[in-house]
């Protein structure tokens, strides 16, 4: 299976809020500094919770902080992998 990445914008958006410091988003958010840090370089994937806690930090939604990008192979519709 191919790795996958979630990329997304935080530092942009920390600027995009007064500059705002690592620290700050990591105390608003519930984690630790070095996790945004981590976050920020993509090296660690949050969980949906803390997802969801950082797009609210800046008043978006998930997918505006956060994209997926992976194996985008279309199988046409017709992905065993759905079927239970």
């Amino acid at each position: 299976m191919p790795k996958a990445e979630i990329n997304n914008v935080i530092r942009r958006l920390r600027f995009e809020h007064d500059e705002m410091t690592q620290q700050d988003l990591a105390d608003r958010a519930g984690c630790s500094r070095q996790t945004i840090i981590l976050l920020e370089h993509r090296r660690y994937v949050p969980s949906l919770a803390l997802a969801f806690r950082i797009a609210n930090v800046f008043g978006r939604t998930v997918d505006e902080v956060f994209s997926f990008e992976g194996d985008r192979t279309d199988s046409g519709g017709d992905d065993k992998s759905d079927r239970a």
